[in-house]
């Protein structure tokens, strides 16, 4: 079995890839059991606990992306009564995003306080945090860090940083989300992190419908491509296609407490 570890079922486009019910069919035939559908505003927080609940096989992330506008504010209350829902398994995806915004001529405060509210609100339920950094990844660690998201962990999304980061990220409990990336050839530096990740806190996703991976680049991305992920994976590490698919299934389920 192979987990799909991060997608956006809701936003997948019909027209090049057919129904959800179709999208997850596909996927059951390529492996692909379990997946972790994510919202990235409170406007799909609906849409993604509708999913959740019309398939076994889906379970739903609630949060406020960090690329959100700074208006769009959600009380304690509001997050914890949809994060309460039992087929929401994780906080997210949450975090910093430096490259959208001119962080040098703004203040990212606004960034900050978001991310500090989803931690306190993660633990508090106890549910593991979805992490979204991009060009901002030190602040991000920091805040990690002081707000104590050790006690509940998470997960590195999409991650495309060094090992020095990884192990940093490791040592606060956080898993190792490598996506379709990895399989593109001029990731050389990307394969190299991929290949030193111990293989208990790797984990394995598409973020569709972006970032299809080899051999599907530039093409509309969905969960069963995750099956590509876990087979270059395997070929880094020296590992058999089962190996890495059972042991990011075995990562997935102990990190969320499923059975």
């Amino acid at each position: 079995m192979i987990v799909d570890s991060h997608c956006h079922l809701n936003i997948l486009p019909e027209d090049k890839v057919g129904s959800v019910e179709e999208v997850i069919e596909r996927a059951s035939e390529l492996g692909v059991k379990r997946i972790l559908c994510v919202a990235i505003n409170p406007q799909q927080w609906p849409e993604v606990l509708k999913l959740a609940e019309q398939f076994d096989e889906v379970y739903a992330a609630i949060g406020v992306h960090p690329c959100e506008d700074p208006d769009v504010v959600v009380s304690d209350e509001a997050l914890i009564e949809a994060a309460s829902h039992p087929k929401v398994i994780a906080i997210g995806e949450v975090g910093l995003d430096y490259f959208h915004f001119d962080a040098e001529a703004e203040s990212m405060e606004w960034q900050h306080e978001r991310f500090r509210q989803h931690i306190r609100i993660a633990k508090q339920l106890d549910k593991p945090l979805i992490i979204h950094t991009r060009n901002s990844t030190p602040d991000c660690l920091s805040i990690l860090e002081q707000e104590g998201a050790d006690e509940i962990g998470g997960i590195m999304h999409c991650f495309v940083e060094d090992m020095a980061t990884a192990q940093r990220a490791m040592q606060i409990g956080f898993y190792i989300s490598f996506s379709g990336i990895v399989t593109f050839k001029n990731a050389v530096e990307l394969k190299e992190v991929a290949t030193q990740i111990p293989l208990e806190r790797l984990l394995v996703e598409t973020d569709s419908p972006y970032l299809a991976p080899v051999p599907y680049r530039g093409k509309t991305n969905q969960p069963g491509y995750t099956r590509y992920v876990v087979e270059e994976i395997g070929k880094l590490k020296g590992l058999t296609f089962d190996e890495v698919a059972q042991a990011t299934t075995d990562n997935f389920k102990r990190l969320f407490k499923l059975v």
